[in-house]
């Protein structure tokens, strides 16, 4: 009985590990995470299943609780019930398929991958192992994520120690010979760290400060100047007259985020704008939930928050490429990117306003996600991230 109890804590402990180290922010370790179907297959009742996912999940979101914190100017506890809130989506699922029979335990497996990859569950599927396909299998395309997924349900066999050993062979040869994503011709991502500020400061001066760093990164040959989610604030037609005189004498387009209300709510959007005016690239299909998105309104009567539209535009026309746009949360869970990758888009685009994030690995996140499936698919990456 003590050696189980020993066995079971041992396992709960490798779990909390794997979820710290995996998502660290450092894409070379993303593939720690795929441990956790391991430990998860070597439980051995239904209970310590709970608890192995439990350890995984709520370490690998750790950043959330201090996040939530800042983002609404308030103590550590809201945070920490979203927190837990949230890992019980995933420990549930990770619960229920989780079988004594070790010959369908892979099957249930890939069952409970697939259902925390799409909505519903997918909507806070943060954290999925096979997001380090493209660590393991750059360039592999669907083939490295046919791979993987083959990988994560070996991982949940008896087999697991011969799926680990290749898997550590072709993560060590990607790691000898890795390249962060190249950026696409004549496009560039402009980074800021005006904290809470940005969106929220709209005044005339604001405007300035931003056109004089547009004109400065174009002066330097880009023709495509990507700045971060919510740059624009509210989006008004005061806005865009006053950039599209700014780029009146200028060949420049800058793609920056911003917000437009209507009836319901709001949609985060991505804007265009050049010398001929403005128009929407993109609108966000997945807001985060809480903060943004917040679907219970409507039964209620009311109206408010983000709009969100799961399917929606996975792939927009920028300057003759076909982009795969990906605002913020999108960047965190599954679909969005591969809904996008159906399409063979010429390359990704990520925008992200992480300022509430200070303190946390969450933007390192982000960052390590979206790097990981730009290298499975072989796609340039354009990145900007507020701060």
């Amino acid at each position: 009985m003590r050696r189980e109890y020993h066995r079971s804590t041992l396992l709960i402990f490798a779990s909390i590990a794997i979820g710290v180290v995996g998502w660290s922010g450092h894409v070379a370790l993303l593939p720690v995470a795929i441990g956790f179907p391991v430990l998860w297959s070597l439980t051995r009742t239904r209970l310590h299943a709970a608890l192995v996912s439990a350890g995984y999940f709520l370490a690998a979101s750790r950043g959330l609780p201090q996040g939530v914190a800042a983002f609404y100017s308030s103590d550590i506890w809201p945070g920490l019930l979203l927190w837990l809130c949230a890992s019980l989506s995933f420990v549930t699922v990770h619960t229920v398929l989780w079988t004594q029979n070790a010959s369908v335990r892979p099957l249930r497996y890939l069952l409970a991958a697939a259902i925390m990859a799409v909505p519903p569950f997918g909507i806070i599927g943060w954290a999925h192992p096979v997001t380090a396909a493209g660590v393991v299998f750059p360039g592999w395309r669907w083939w490295g994520l046919g791979l993987m997924t083959a990988g994560l349900a070996g991982l949940a066999t008896r087999l697991w120690p011969a799926v680990a050993i290749a898997l550590t062979g072709f993560w060590l040869w990607s790691a000898a010979s890795w390249t962060d994503p190249r950026l696409p011709n004549g496009w560039r991502g402009v980074d800021l760290d005006l904290g809470a500020t940005l969106g929220r400061d709209v005044g005339l001066q604001r405007h300035r400060d931003l056109i004089a760093t547009v004109r400065a990164v174009a002066g330097n040959g880009s023709r495509f100047v990507v700045l971060p989610e919510s740059t624009l604030g509210l989006l008004t037609p005061t806005v865009t007259r006053l950039w599209t005189r700014a780029l009146a004498d200028a060949d420049t387009t800058i793609i920056a985020g911003a917000a437009v209300i209507d009836d319901g709510g709001y949609d985060n959007i991505l804007v265009a704008i050049d010398r001929d005016g403005g128009r929407i690239l993109y609108r966000e299909r997945m807001p985060v939930p809480g903060s943004m998105w917040q679907p219970w309104r409507s039964w209620f009567g009311e109206i408010g928050g983000a709009s969100a539209d799961f399917f929606a535009n996975p792939v927009v026309f920028a300057g003759g490429s076909r982009v795969a746009p990906l605002i913020c949360y999108e960047q965190l869970v599954i679909w969005p990117v591969l809904q996008s990758m159906l399409h063979d888009p010429d390359f990704i685009l990520a925008v992200g306003n992480g300022w509430w994030t200070e303190g946390t690995s969450i933007v390192a996140v982000q960052r390590t996600a979206t790097t990981a499936w730009a290298k499975l698919f072989d796609k340039p990456l354009v990145i900007a991230i507020n701060t």
